[in-house]
């Protein structure tokens, strides 16, 4: 993804004019990752902003997803955004959520994919150890349903990451924070519009996580995508984009008259 903003803290990709999706990326993702969500929605009458979060440059203190979630507030503060519906998958789902409990008032509506928040060894099993190439190649390719899709760049990508300390010491940070963060008692008391759009075959966060997430959240929506696996919009973004549109026209109107 190119032609990022730098302005103060925030580095971030913006397209379009209209209601603000603001998109959190995961752990392993780049913001490339939503390349087919950032292309299809400013065409439809959507401000589209991926802020690059923090997760390798904050204090190792500030390395939880409660900060994260306080990150993208002070974001959309900083923005001026009056309120926003917020996208995120795998961990960006889970700051997603805790952003949703803690700052309700900033929230228009919710579109979780392959988030943590609910099943504790889903951060664990979806980062790397250190380890040989081989290894790191079948993890990344156990991401999606179509290994084909984990190409060269990204297992290179996730390589590079598990052979730094610094970063492999915060995504170890990191994934004790999602279990410490575990949202089943909060999500029944969340009201926020939720569209919940998951991979049938999800290894990382299994389809019965994004059941329970439905069950919990009072206000959900729950779709699923075939033959996919972790990043639903990027397996099958066309699909994605479908769903989350029909979504946001046809079952969320009453978030923007509220």
């Amino acid at each position: 993804m190119e032609n990022l903003i730098k302005d103060g803290k925030y580095k971030y990709f913006e397209a379009g004019e209209g209601t603000p999706i603001i998109i959190l990326h995961g752990l392993m993702g780049g913001l490339s990752n939503f390349d087919g969500v950032a292309n299809y929605f400013p065409q439809q009458g959507y401000k589209v902003v991926i802020p690059e979060l923090p997760i390798y440059t904050q204090n190792i203190l500030k390395t939880n997803v409660k900060a994260f979630a306080k990150f993208v507030k002070d974001f959309i503060t900083y923005k001026k955004f009056d309120r926003v519906i917020l996208l995120g998958n795998s961990l960006g789902g889970h700051i997603a959520l805790y952003h949703a409990k803690m700052y309700p008032e900033k929230m228009l509506g919710l579109i979780i994919t392959g988030s943590s928040g609910l099943y504790e060894s889903a951060m664990g099993d979806s980062y790397p150890r250190r380890g040989d190439r081989d290894y790191i190649q079948k993890k990344a390719e156990d991401v999606f349903y179509d290994p084909k899709v984990a190409t060269p760049e990204i297992v290179e990508e996730v390589y590079t990451m598990a052979n730094d300390r610094m970063k492999l010491i915060k995504t170890l940070t990191i994934a004790k924070s999602a279990i410490r963060h575990n949202m089943a008692k909060d999500l029944p008391k969340m009201h926020v519009p939720t569209c919940i759009i998951w991979g049938r075959n999800d290894k990382v966060t299994p389809p019965e996580v994004a059941e329970e997430f439905h069950e919990l959240l009072p206000h959900s929506w729950l779709y699923w995508i075939d033959k996919c696996g972790h990043a639903a919009m990027m397996e099958h973004p066309d699909e994605f984009n479908k769903i989350m549109h029909e979504w946001l026209t046809d079952k969320a109107p009453l978030i923007f008259k509220s």
